[in-house]
């Protein structure tokens, strides 16, 4: 290992000196400006939110600004996606991100890394995609396991002024763990950083690239503290010899990265205010939180080989805020100034968002306080919204407990009406309710290797008639519907087909006797008791210390 870093990089300080030569497409003491913008975990979001924030024809009136300034200065702009388009928003899933492919072709992306959400449809939709995207998917760590072939381009090169710029995508090798296992028959996650070094060191002797970006969708974690998860964009840097990658633009964990302090990101970014990125081994480490709400910018100068980072910005896509007024009202007021939506854009997205919004805009009933589904919620804590889920399983597949991973619910409802669109964005993935009936001591022995499941992750769990205190891998005080377990009596156990299947890493499940998966969509199982409980009383469903995680 040691030998093939340093050999990585004597090749890299050879192709700095044969680029200070003039071997390349550039003059020796000539400065040239490049720009990076980058998005990521866009999640299908489209078209504007309901307060008109962020969407694609503002975000292509943005882009469009910063390339005419760049290009009014003779500088480049490359346009990157830290991936994950797939997921989140019905409109978009209906149509299978088709519009969303459509948009981001027209604001000219010149690349884009796999997200894990890609895989949250078949492989046959996901090569749909690729084909009407006028853009790269890149990955090099995605592999057929039975051909040992990659699945995707591992790198695309691009020559802005005759400045040689290779893109390597790379996608977590969580995804085989936190996706669907029905669609990873003979697909391979490998170690991202492993293959990094290789993709590398096969651009040094081919291409001779004058710098090197990766495009990923791994993960943003402060000074490599991953938890659970796998490890991501820092401990990347940190894997490669110094300065090996100029920049890595990523995704995956949702985050503007914005630093406070080294190895700390800033936990309440305010949109417009400045933004320092992540710097890990001579590597800057980007990330524009997510939906589209912020295009990252980074402006470089390259002058003899060399990459300097002159500015970096996120710039706010019609981001707001609310303001109290001192007669007790509040109005939403934008951060800077409003971005106008491009017309040719609206007019082609106008039909697909038609479309989508009369399939799932139908009130199928109403709650009196908010449904907690939020990511910094369900991830660490147990919420309402989660109750909400597993009493829908239990009543349909009468059971007698629930558990499914945090990371199955993807947004919260806001008291009111509720619409078949909320239900859609709570839970868009598709998996089906499965129920297996097992002993007590086969439940608690199950309860128990789920209960390790740690927070931050999309593997903590969430738990509905049980209570436990879980502490140092064991657990106690197991009650069952307010009742001690009985190790004998049968007991049966409502959850997803996901985790059933191993999903999220958790017990696999769905081979063993008794395990029995309805078919039925879990959505379309949360719709009809919310159909048959209306009006929902939120205070029902407020956890009570019952679940000790500890």
């Amino acid at each position: 290992m040691y030998s093939g870093v340093k050999a990585l990089a004597a090749a890299l300080v050879a192709i700095y000196a044969l680029a200070s030569g003039g071997a390349y497409g550039w003059e020796r003491d000539k400065t040239y400006k490049i720009t990076i913008l980058h998005t990521n975990d866009h999640h299908g979001h489209f078209w504007r939110s309901e307060r008109g924030e962020y969407g694609l024809a503002a975000q292509k009136t943005l882009v469009d600004r910063v390339r005419n300034e760049v290009a009014a200065q003779g500088g480049s702009v490359l346009l990157l996606s830290g991936g994950d388009i797939n997921t989140g928003v019905p409109e978009s899933d209906l149509l299978d991100a088709e519009p969303d492919f459509r948009g981001m072709n027209l604001i000219g992306y010149n690349a884009m890394a796999v997200g894990n959400h890609e895989f949250d449809n078949p492989l046959s939709v996901l090569r749909q995609q690729e084909k009407l995207a006028k853009f790269p998917f890149l990955s090099a760590n995605i592999y057929h396991k039975s051909t040992g072939e990659r699945l995707f381009k591992p790198w695309a090169l691009f020559k802005p002024q005759g400045i040689k710029v290779a893109v390597i995508g790379l996608t977590t090798d969580d995804t085989a763990k936190i996706g669907n296992p029905e669609y990873f028959t003979d697909i391979e996650f490998r170690k991202p950083a492993d293959e990094a070094k290789l993709v590398i060191q096969e651009l040094q002797q081919t291409e001779k690239p004058d710098v090197i970006i990766a495009v990923t969708h791994m993960g943003h974690y402060d000074n490599g503290d991953h938890g659970s998860n796998a490890p991501g964009d820092v401990e990347l840097a940190r894997s490669l010899p110094k300065g090996a990658l100029t920049m890595i633009v990523g995704g995956h964990s949702q985050n503007p990265v914005c630093m406070a302090k080294n190895n700390h990101k800033m936990q309440d970014y305010i949109p417009g205010t400045p933004c320092t990125p992540d710097v890990q081994n001579g590597t800057w480490i980007v990330q524009a939180h997510e939906w589209g709400k912020y295009v990252g910018r980074a402006d470089f100068e390259f002058r003899n080989g060399v990459m300097t980072l002159k500015r970096y910005r996120l710039l706010p896509v019609n981001l707001k805020k609310a303001l109290k007024w001192d007669n007790g009202k509040s109005e939403w007021v934008l951060y800077m100034p409003a971005i106008p939506e491009n017309q040719q854009m609206l007019a082609m997205l106008s039909p697909f968002q038609k479309k989508g919004r009369a399939r799932v805009m139908v009130k199928i009933g109403s709650v009196n306080q908010r449904l907690e589904g939020d990511r910094n919620k369900v991830r660490f804590e147990q919420t309402n919204m989660a109750r909400l889920i597993l009493n829908a399983l239990m009543a349909r597949s009468k059971a007698d407990v629930a558990a499914m991973s945090g990371g199955g619910i993807r947004a919260s409802i806001e008291p009111g009406d509720i619409t078949y669109k909320d239900v859609l964005q709570v839970q868009p993935f598709g998996n089906t309710l499965a129920y297996i009936d097992f002993t007590g001591k086969a439940l608690q022995a199950y309860l128990t290797a789920v209960a390790q499941k740690k927070p931050d992750s999309g593997a903590y769990p969430q738990f509905a008639n049980v209570s436990f205190v879980a502490k140092g891998g064991k657990l106690s005080a197991l009650r069952i519907k307010g009742e001690p377990v009985d190790p004998t009596k049968i007991y049966r156990l409502a959850t997803l087909s996901f985790n059933a299947a191993g999903g999220d890493g958790w017990p696999k499940i769905d081979e063993h006797a008794g395990y029995v998966n309805t078919g039925f969509i879990d959505a379309e199982v949360l719709k009809e008791y919310i159909q048959k409980n209306s009006p929902i009383d939120a205070a029902t469903l407020a956890p009570k210390g019952e679940v000790n995680l500890k």
